[in-house]
Formats: C-alpha cells, sequence, structure tokens
C-alpha cells in the first residue's frame, strides 16, 4: 500500500510551489517533541539522557501549534520520549489536525489502548508504532521482555476502532535480511496502513554505541532486504528514491531542514537526529544555521547516516525535480544488484564537537532561572492579593 493519495498529492503540490516560488530551502515534516520522557529506556535511544528536571519539561498545546503553524510543513510528527505521557496530546493532536496537517503520533503502544479514546479518526492522523523486528528482535531493541506483544495488541484495538496505523522499525548491525523481511511481512498481513524504516543513528550519548551500522554495510543490507520483497507488496511508507538510495543506487546529500525539530529546548540545530544547539525561532534556524558544515563528508557525526530523517526529503525533491526517473524506480523497484553509486568521500570532514554536557548545563540555568522568575510572580500574586483584603 502506498502512501496514502491524498498526503501524496499535498506534499507533491507543496514541494511544487515551493519551487516555482524560488525556494531551495523548506521543511517537509515537522518533528515535534513535547517532551523527552519516556517509559522505556531502549540501549539505541540517546534521546533520553538528561536530568529529571528537564525530562518533566513539557511543551504546551499553544506552544506546539505555535510550532506548526510556524514552520508551515504539510506533515507533523510527533515523536519524543514517548509522546503519549503528554497529558494534552490529544488536545494538541486535534489542534494539528483541524489545521489540516497530516500528523504521523510515534508511540511505542505501551499506553495506546489506555489513551485511544482522547483521539478521534481522521484521514489526517495516524498512530506510527514503534516496532524493530519481530518479537525477540524487537523487546531486545527495547530492553523488556513483552512489549511487542502489547504493541500489537495496541495496534489492533486502534485498527478496529478505525484509526490508520502505521508501524516504524529502526534497522541494526546484526539484523539477518531474512528476519528483517519475515518481520515486513508480518507488519503488511496485520493490515497496517504503511511501514517506515530506516537505519538507526549513532547517538553518541546512546547505551549501546556498537550496533549502529555503517553506511556501506547499511546499503548491502537494504540490497538482501529489498530483494527478499520483490512481488510481496510490502506496504512501505516512502518514496521509491528513498529505498533506492538505501539500497545503494542514489549519489544523495542530506536535507537536514527537510524536517526541522521543535522540542522544549527550541528548534534544535541542525535536524532531529544531531543536537548541536538551538534556535528562538524558525526563521532564525533557518536563515542562522550554518548548513554548509554538515552531512556525511562534512561533518564525522555524520559520516554513516542514511535515516530517514535526513534523506526522505532529498528524495521527494528528486521527485519533483526528475518525476521520470522517480517513475522508473518505482516501476522496476530498488536496484539490488550491480555497482553501487559513488560512496560520498570522508577525508574533508571536520571533527565532532562534543556539546552535550554544555546544552545541558545551559538549559539547567534556563530552568533554574523561570522556576525562580516563577516563584517570584507568585509570591508577588499572593503579597496584591493580601494588600487587597
Amino acid at each position: 500500500m502506498p502512501i496514502p493519495w491524498r498526503q501524496h498529492f499535498a506534499i507533491g503540490w507543496y514541494v511544487l510551489k515551493q519551487r516555482l516560488q524560488g525556494n531551495t530551502r523548506y521543511p517537509l515534516v515537522l518533528m515535534l517533541e513535547p517532551l523527552f520522557q519516556c517509559n522505556l529506556a531502549c540501549a539505541g535511544c540517546g534521546k533520553i539522557d538528561y536530568p529529571k528536571q528537564i525530562l518533566q519539561r513539557r511543551l504546551s498545546v499553544q506552544q506546539c501549534l505555535d510550532a506548526a503553524d510556524e514552520c508551515g510543513a504539510p506533515m507533523v510528527a510527533i515523536p519524543g520520549g514517548e509522546p503519549l505521557l503528554h497529558k494534552e496530546i490529544g488536545e494538541i493532536v486535534a489542534g494539528l489536525v483541524e489545521r489540516r496537517k497530516f500528523v504521523s503520533l510515534c508511540t511505542n503502544a505501551l499506553l495506546l489502548e489506555k489513551k485511544l479514546h482522547l483521539f478521534q479518526p481522521s484521514p489526517h492522523l495516524f498512530f506510527s508504532v514503534h516496532l524493530d523486528g519481530l518479537k525477540e528482535e524487537h523487546d531486545a531493541a527495547v530492553c523488556q521482555d513483552g512489549v511487542f506483544e502489547r504493541a500489537v495488541r495496541a495496534i489492533k484495538t486502534a485498527q478496529e476502532a478505525g484509526f490508520q496505523v502505521n508501524v516504524n522499525a529502526t534497522i541494526f548491525d546484526g539484523m539477518q535480511p531474512e528476519r528483517v523481511a519475515a518481520f515486513l511481512d508480518y507488519a503488511r498481513d496485520m493490515g497496517v496502513n504503511g511501514i517506515t524504516i530506516s537505519p538507526g543513528f549513532a547517538y553518541e550519548r546512546a547505551p549501546d554505541t556498537q550496533h549502529f551500522l555503517t553506511r556501506q554495510k547499511t546499503k548491502q543490507l537494504f540490497r538482501d532486504i529489498l530483494a527478499r520483497g520483490k512481488g510481496k507488496k510490502w506496504p512501505l511508507s516512502h518514496s521509491s528514491l528513498y529505498l533506492d538510495f538505501l539500497a545503494g543506487n542514489q549519489d544523495y546529500r542530506c536535507t537536514p531542514w527537510g524536517m526541522p525539530t521543535r522540542n522544549i529546548f527550541g528548534w534544535q540545530r541542525p535536524c532531529y537526529l544531531l543536537n548541536e544547539g538551538h534556535a528562538p525561532s524558525f526563521k532564525a534556524l533557518m536563515e542562522e544555521t550554518d548548513w554548509d558544515t554538515y552531512g556525511t563528508g562534512k561533518y564525522e557525526k555524520c559520516a554513516d547516516c542514511m535515516a530517514h530523517c535526513g534523506y526522505e526529503p532529498t528524495a521527494a525533491m528528486d521527485a519533483v525535480k526528475n518525476p521520470l526517473k522517480a517513475a522508473w524506480v518505482s516501476l522496476r523497484g530498488p536496484k539490488t544488484e550491480g555497482p553501487m553509486a559513488p560512496e560520498i568521500r570522508m577525508d574533508g570532514q571536520r571533527p565532532a564537537e562534543y556539546v552535550f554536557e554544555d546544552l545541558v548545563a545551559e538549559a539547567m540555568t534556563n530552568s533554574e532561572r523561570r522556576a525562580a522568575e516563577e516563584r517570584a510572580r507568585s509570591q508577588g500574586e499572593r503579597a496584591r492579593q493580601q494588600a487587597a483584603q
């Protein structure tokens, strides 16, 4: 099953308008992180390594809606953390759907059955349930037994209630192509609307840093996976050109501004996966970020990245620019044999800069300042009330 036609048309029309207006850098998907807190602690995750005070922070409903308005992207993905932990997640989603955004709520599904009543089925909303393979692989990836079965049960409950449900899988080194193919068969047979599959990003703060794929391993693994999918009609929620890129056949560069991130700190530079500081506004993010210093071949942290949040926008823009190429790749499917496209040279990349501790210290200072200001406001209000009495 392909990307839903109305979503495909809306995004294609949006890209075409941007090109006609002469824009070269524009967002396709807003990555909206209303919180970092999660009810799992996956070994490959680098998103939850923050002090308790930061994990307890949330974006307000208005901040989330303002971010969507400010960014203007036709689609909003809501990752985390675990967004279902946000007490106002129903209001956030309703406000985005009312704006006719296509909303992908990413969840591990542990709370999905309990929170399902907060949402209404809509062609603009789908749940994206995190499944990293079949039971053995997924439970190992999330470091907790029984999560796969609970997620599958939640998927079926949501489907029965009339919701669109996708699954998203992160692929790590050591996964066997036949097992990944079996998982894709399983997800197809569950009747999910789409499957997102992407190589994991090498988070520097992840507890397990040994199982991230290099680019060469990614290309060969995806060739082996996709070769097993010929004729199986897996409902992959990717453009044909991005899948061809994963199989080593497209010489793409990252488009980090294609999926900008708004989180509790502001607009994250330069992308969802890599945190190198924050801008106070979307405009500042786009105009003041030195985009030319990021990407594979330019920055050491980006060396092995082939993740969809960086390269799917590149593929989407290429499809609009070269529709005949996109149509041909869609018809024949990703090429799984023969020479691969030349690899990007790494000899000119700048060394990694490790700024996490400084960002946390700055965030803690800002948090303490806001707390002090709030206490002062509260004390002033009490003083005014007492004076009025």
